[in-house]
């Protein structure tokens, strides 16, 4: 059993008998019609995107809904699509991890065309250019993380890539954004046709960073006579191209080598990884969690899929916004990051594992259903009580995701100002969710979350709750939070030492999202965390005293 088009036809009664979903549609009928005819392009050809839209795409082949599948495109990794896309016939095998053990195995076959985004291969870009020419396309979705549409360096300005793009124009642009822009400018060139560009990464108002990147080179492009002076005009208008704002949420981890193991165990041959010049890992297979949502705002100028019809939310920006603001800042990533934090210092390695530890069960408990859901923002689409539900009785503790506190902990000290941030906002300005109206609470009725930022702190040290040291995860801000916990040790009772050293931090707003004096919790904080120094086993201790304490 090999993943490749010859043998999914040829064995296909063992790859059925072995529990596979094979794809129900002619898939070589379906390649053609979809290099003719495409109507959907994605950019970024990761695990996401094979977990996620790959599969949306093929679900709506075998309802019958479309006869297109998609087209992928990799503009940062070319040896994913040379290495791994192409030598499997752009087939990939998902295999969906289900909280009660059960296991979904299907062979994806809906990519119908695997491209390299690169300017300096003729073919390449060529075949790129031709599909933005088609009346037929109708939108292209990204999943290429935030840093993908950021065109500048740490000090603000153009990068070198970038700042040679805007100078030379689209014939032949280097940076990945400037050769998205030149796609869409081949596609203006060929009639101002209609195309909707849809941001599908986890950050917020994803659909305006995508605009901003496209838009700036249009106006330098335009104004320095590099291109048409109507392209800006085009790319401006919604009517013909919309930059709409989408939530997406799916876990999807780094392909497991249990899974892998797995997977031989049934025949299917040829899964060995493979690690790429740029350090990316990348498999035949992908494994993720059943749950998924993806709400995306329905500006779409040249019409689009019917992905309604397979479980995609449409509405306007403001109920995306509500979405995007009720999973980040209360019903999901919190809870993560507590997680994450607390899972560090008390030795975990999988955060499955952490919710069947009753404290840290707990803990989540207060975070999300007590602190977070009186302030939830309510998208209306979706119920935030359900969605929690789900999040902390079903996605979380899947013991068969192999997810890691570590890999969660990375970049926190970005994720703190909204994470948590918002929610104390809202305690402050008494902004209080429909059914909570008569809740009377402060901000000083907060608990968990200062205990969290306590456990930051605590995380910052390098050092256990066994007294031993561990590496903390990447971080762009970690080095400069280090400096304020580097005079401390465990042992230490001073609690006005401990003040002195970490209030320029917690005062700090940017990590914060306020500044936790003027708000009242940095003495709860501090107080957290000089409990949190005692000694060996003080983080468990406090947590334990915190939940007797101040749980529901």
């Amino acid at each position: 059993m090999k993943l490749n088009l010859e043998s999914i036809t040829k064995a296909k009664e063992e790859w059925t008998r072995k529990g596979y979903h094979l794809p129900g549609y002619d898939i070589e009928k379906m390649a053609a019609a979809t290099k003719e005819a495409p109507k959907w392009i994605h950019f970024g050809a990761g695990n996401i995107f094979r977990a996620f839209q790959a599969n949306l795409s093929q679900r709506l082949l075998e309802e019958g809904a479309e006869n297109t599948g998609i087209v992928v495109v990799e503009g940062f990794d070319y040896e994913i699509i040379e290495k791994m896309y192409r030598p499997h016939d752009n087939l990939s095998l998902l295999v969906t991890l289900k909280s009660d053990g059960r296991i979904d195995k299907s062979v994806i076959g809906s990519i119908a065309e695997s491209c390299i985004l690169d300017s300096g291969r003729s073919a390449e870009f060529d075949r790129l250019k031709e599909i933005f020419a088609k009346d037929s396309l109708q939108l292209a979705t990204f999943t290429i993380t935030e840093k993908g549409y950021s065109l500048t360096s740490a000090n603000g300005e153009y990068t070198p890539q970038v700042k040679t793009d805007m100078e030379q124009g689209p014939k032949a642009p280097g940076s990945y954004m400037g050769k998205v822009a030149a796609l869409l400018y081949e596609r203006y060139l060929a009639g101002r046709k209609k195309i909707a560009m849809v941001s599908t990464d986890n950050c917020s108002h994803n659909g305006d960073k995508l605009y901003d990147a496209i838009h700036a080179f249009a106006k330098e492009w335009a104004a320095n006579g590099l291109a048409d002076s109507g392209f800006l005009a085009y790319v401006e208008d919604p009517s013909f191209v919309s930059f709409p704002w989408s939530m997406i949420d799916k876990i999807t981890p780094r392909p497991d080598t249990s899974v892998k193991d797995l997977l031989k165990a049934d025949g299917t041959e040829d899964l060995e990884p493979v690690v790429t010049a740029m350090k990316t890992w990348v498999a035949p297979f992908v494994n993720a969690e059943e749950s998924e949502y993806l709400v995306i705002e329905d500006r779409f100028p040249n019409g689009r899929p019917a992905l309604e019809k397979v479980g995609v939310i449409f509405t306007d920006k403001e109920h995306v916004d509500k979405v995007e603001r009720m999973k980040v800042c209360t019903c999901l990533n919190p809870l993560h990051t507590a997680l994450a934090i607390y899972g560090c210092l008390l030795g975990f390695t999988k955060i499955a594992d952490e919710m069947r530890d009753e404290d840290l069960r707990a803990l989540v408990n207060e975070i999300g259903y007590v602190e977070g859901l009186p302030v939830v923002t309510d998208p209306e689409v979706m119920d935030p009580k359900d969605f929690i539900d789900t999040v902390v009785n079903v996605r979380i503790p899947n013991p068969f995701m192999p997810d890691t506190p570590q890999r969660i902990a990375c970049d926190t000290s970005q994720k703190l100002p909204i994470r948590f941030g918002e929610t104390i906002k809202a305690y402050r300005d008494g902004r209080f969710a429909d059914g909570y109206k008569d809740v009377k609470k402060a901000v000083s009725d907060l608990n968990f979350i200062p205990l969290v930022y306590a456990g930051w702190l605590r995380y910052l040290m390098g050092i256990n709750d066994n007294g031993e040291a561990f590496e903390p995860s990447p971080d762009p801000l970690l080095e400069d939070a280090r400096k304020y916990v580097a005079g401390l040790s465990l042992g230490e009772k001073d609690a006005e030492k401990v003040k002195s050293a970490v209030l320029p931090l917690l005062k700090n707003e940017k990590i914060f999202g306020v500044d936790l004096e003027t708000v009242g919790l940095s003495d709860k904080v501090v107080a957290f965390f000089v409990k949190e120094l005692e000694g060996d086993g003080a983080v468990r201790k406090t947590i334990k005293e915190a939940l007797e304490l101040y749980g529901a």
